[in-house]
């Protein structure tokens, strides 16, 4: 398929790519929705696999250059800028914040189907398995990680860095949706907490843990999926286009089995099992409202209505953001 990277980087290009990776960036905050989705809902999705494709490959273009750095720049600002206001809206406004994040992973639907059209067999098939994939996956998240216990290491977090990767670049699968799988979703955020609030401090001694310990195996991991996952992406998208695109369909769709959003944090009572150990009155007074486990509750007809209604904001921004640059995707 065309992946547009022989093109030249027009100014309409380059806002789809900022967009697209503050999008991405905002994604990877919570999880449940793919930093891959979004890259796909803003159309750049192919260009940027390719960009990647270059860079492991030693293939130096500008261009690909360009898309990456566009990419990853708008990505950390939205992050650095949005993981707190984005956390507090999850935790205060759930089921209003998942009703959006529905509408804006849908969103990236009408793209890939333009990728894919005509759609044949081959797609179908993969279109079934996709959404078999992410409904196991949104089963184990919701009825199993909850009750694991967290998992450290320097092993595991470098599995959690590729694991995490791997997100960023399939569309449909959640970042962090793996890392609540392999119970290093916590670990994770309070050693980048703890590193934050050291440098910040200029306490280097406190912040060489967490940066060994996490963060360092988490970045190399992260690197080594990227090329890794990003290059097998390309193959089969050239070899086996069809199944290829309708597996992506299907975890783009899928995607939203883990995002009912009639659900709300509870506060676990002492005696329960949390995390694997018991919860004492001293460690539940240590909890935040962020830590709840979460339940689901019978919505009212106007929580549907609102539901709806966010599910079709979410799903008219990612439309706007792929009609940007006036272009569609093309087949060979």
């Amino acid at each position: 398929m065309n992946t547009a990277a022989d093109r030249s980087m027009s100014p309409k290009w380059g806002l789809r790519c900022l967009l697209g990776g503050a999008l991405m960036g905002l994604a990877n905050l919570v999880p449940g929705i793919s930093g891959g989705t979004m890259l796909l809902a803003a159309g750049i999705y192919p260009r940027f696999i390719q960009a990647l494709a270059d860079l492991s490959g030693l293939r130096l273009r500008k261009s690909s250059f360009l898309v990456l750095g566009l990419v990853g720049i708008a990505a950390a600002v939205a992050i650095l800028l949005g993981a707190g206001p984005v956390k507090d809206a999850v935790v205060e406004h759930r089921w209003a914040m998942y009703s959006l994040f529905i509408g804006l992973t849908l969103g990236g639907v009408p793209v890939l189907w333009q990728m894919a059209r005509p759609a044949t067999s081959p797609f179908w098939v993969g279109t079934i398995t996709g959404l078999v994939l992410m409904a196991g996956l949104a089963w184990v998240q919701i009825y199993g990680a909850s009750s694991g216990a967290n998992r450290e290491g320097i092993a595991m977090m470098f599995v959690a860095g590729v694991a995490g990767a791997s997100a960023m670049i399939l569309p449909g699968v959640s970042g962090g949706y793996l890392l609540l799988v392999l119970g290093v979703y916590v670990p994770v955020l309070s050693a980048l907490n703890a590193l934050k609030e050291a440098l910040e401090a200029n306490d280097l001694a406190s912040a060489s843990g967490p940066f060994l310990d996490v963060v360092l195996p988490v970045g190399i991991g992260v690197a080594i999926g990227i090329l890794v996952v990003s290059n097998l992406i390309k193959v089969v998208l050239e070899r086996y286009e069809q199944p290829t695109l309708g597996l992506l369909m299907g975890l783009l769709v899928g995607a939203v089995f883990g995002l009912w959003p009639f659900q709300e944090g509870v506060a676990p009572k002492v005696g329960e099992m949390f995390k694997g150990q018991a919860l004492t009155a001293e460690r539940l007074a240590e909890l935040g409202p962020d830590k709840y486990p979460t339940e689901f509750f019978a919505p009212t007809f106007s929580d549907v209505m609102m539901a709806v209604g966010l599910v079709g904001v979410g799903y008219m921004i990612t439309t706007l953001v792929a009609r940007l640059g006036g272009t569609k995707p093309k087949r060979r």
